[in-house]
């Protein structure tokens, strides 16, 4: 009995680890129309469905055979030198309409397709001739790469994107990573690539400028009939959406420390903001009094002083959000408290003004 008991024991211990394996993906045999000889090749699970095969030999050639689970689209595997995907290369593999498979080298020198450019980069190709091959709804992606020095730790990416490219042209990726990965050890870490700063930055700039300041020009601008009220909550609601933007500006100076990012214009716009920030925030402890005779000169400069700042900010949210890559959740969320707000403020400057009519308007 007590033996039976142990073998159960035993035989169970084995399944659980034969299944661990199997979830692993390094234990699957690689498809016989695969040409080449990948029996030496190291193996991990890199990321999700993705299965890593590798080997380098001592003339710094560097063998893949990249695995995942496929339908349709395309797989990819970068190369970077800090995590991100501007001004990486890649091999980009996928079966074509037809049913011929297709793999390339590519250039990612943008978020665009137009930058994406294919037989471009650092990546050279070895002798072997790469291959793509579909088993059992998974892809392999099998090539060599040769480099100048054997590679240790190294910045990997990996995307999958669902759209067929056609011509060689790349469409957005529908998912991706970024992984640290050791080729001398095997090991894999993610990314020292700052997604949760480069998400915290985001979140406090549409927050701030894009949610908080808005309001409080709205506030100013259409309910000045219940004064002194409208005054105390445009003033805390612009503090308090001011103190947020400048959060989301420090975060940003501190991304940039760690990225060194040519994002010239999302910089340079956000300064700018900024410093129309800091006017704002200056002009409410200069503010003349009521009867002063340059009251009319601060109004006017502190309205059209804020409208730029709300503008510049919003078209400064829509770059940053394009060029951070954050994905289409980003994308309708942004768009859809703009819609929110513009909708807003149309239709109270309508009843605004038609409120104004009825008290120009002569009475008989």
């Amino acid at each position: 009995m007590g033996r039976n008991v142990v073998a159960l024991i035993v035989a169970l211990g084995f399944a659980i680890v034969a299944v661990g394996a199997q979830q692993d993906g390094c234990s699957s045999e690689l498809p016989a129309s695969l040409s080449g000889n990948y029996s030496s090749l190291a193996c991990k699970t890199v990321w999700n469905n993705f299965v890593l095969r590798y080997y380098q030999d001592q003339d710094n050639v560097l063998s893949i055979v990249l695995s995942t689970m496929y339908s349709s689209g395309w797989v990819g595997m970068g190369f970077s030198k800090d995590g991100m995907m501007v001004g990486s290369s890649a091999v980009v593999g996928w079966v074509g309409t037809t049913g011929l498979p297709h793999i390339q080298r590519y250039y990612l020198g943008g978020q665009t397709s137009q930058q994406v450019q294919v037989d471009q980069g650092n990546l050279l190709f070895a002798a072997a001739t790469p291959s793509v091959v579909v088993d059992q709804a998974k892809i392999y992606l099998a090539f060599q790469l040769k480099f100048s020095a054997r590679l240790s730790q190294q910045q990997l990416l990996f995307a999958i994107g669902s759209a067929t490219p056609v011509n060689n042209v790349l469409q957005e990726h529908d998912d991706k990573t970024s992984v640290s990965f050791d080729f001398s050890t095997g090991t894999s870490s993610s990314s020292s690539y700052p997604s949760k700063l480069k998400r915290t930055h985001g979140a406090l700039a549409i927050f701030g400028w894009g949610v908080l300041l808005p309001i409080g020009a709205i506030v100013a601008r259409y309910c000045r009939q219940w004064d002194p009220l409208w005054y105390y909550l445009h003033t805390v609601i612009q503090f308090m959406g001011f103190l947020f933007g400048l959060a989301a500006v420090i975060a940003g100076r501190v991304l940039y420390d760690k990225l060194h990012a040519t994002v010239y214009t999302h910089r340079g716009i956000g300064i700018f903001v900024l410093v129309l920030g800091i006017l704002q925030i200056l002009a409410f402890f200069l503010r003349p009094n009521k009867d002063s005779k340059y009251r009319r000169y601060w109004n006017w400069y502190h309205h059209w002083f804020g409208r730029l700042a709300l503008f510049f900010a919003a078209v400064n949210i829509v770059i940053g959000i394009r060029i951070g890559d954050a994905g289409n959740s980003w994308k309708i969320g942004y768009g859809f408290n703009l819609a929110i707000l513009l909708t807003a403020s149309i239709i109270l400057e309508v009843l605004l003004w038609t409120r104004w009519s009825n008290k120009n308007a002569p009475a008989f």
